[in-house]
């Protein structure tokens, strides 16, 4: 991590994360990379759409009600056919498959992060 490039508290509350739940998954056919595209239940900040690439830990049906953590004021972003409007957060396992944040227990949707 370069020290140099340490972020300030300000920056950091500019980025807004919020926990949602998971209504729809499915595989997202016209991308490159194997991907779902997916509809998250954020409560009072509405219902976004992303594409998240997590296909080789999970299987779509199993996303249905999982909670996850998510960026959610990026811009939205043009990923093939379909407008992102959030940043589905993950770490990268050893064979860089994506494990999904979640919150311990079942919170509140749209429950601020940080």
């Amino acid at each position: 991590m370069d020290s140099n490039r340490n972020l300030s508290w300000d920056d950091f509350k500019k980025v807004q994360m919020a926990v949602g739940t998971i209504i729809s998954a499915e595989v997202f056919k016209e991308v490159r990379n194997p991907a779902y595209k997916m509809i998250i239940d954020f409560g009072e900040l509405g219902k976004r759409k992303t594409s998240a690439q997590i296909t080789k830990l999970y299987k779509p049906e199993e996303l249905i009600g999982k909670q996850v953590v998510a960026v959610v004021n990026f811009p939205p972003k043009q990923i093939a056919t379909m407008m992102s409007e959030c940043l589905v957060m993950g770490g990268l396992g050893e064979d860089k498959e994506v494990i999904l944040i979640q919150p311990e227990r079942k919170v509140k949707n749209g429950t601020r992060i940080g």
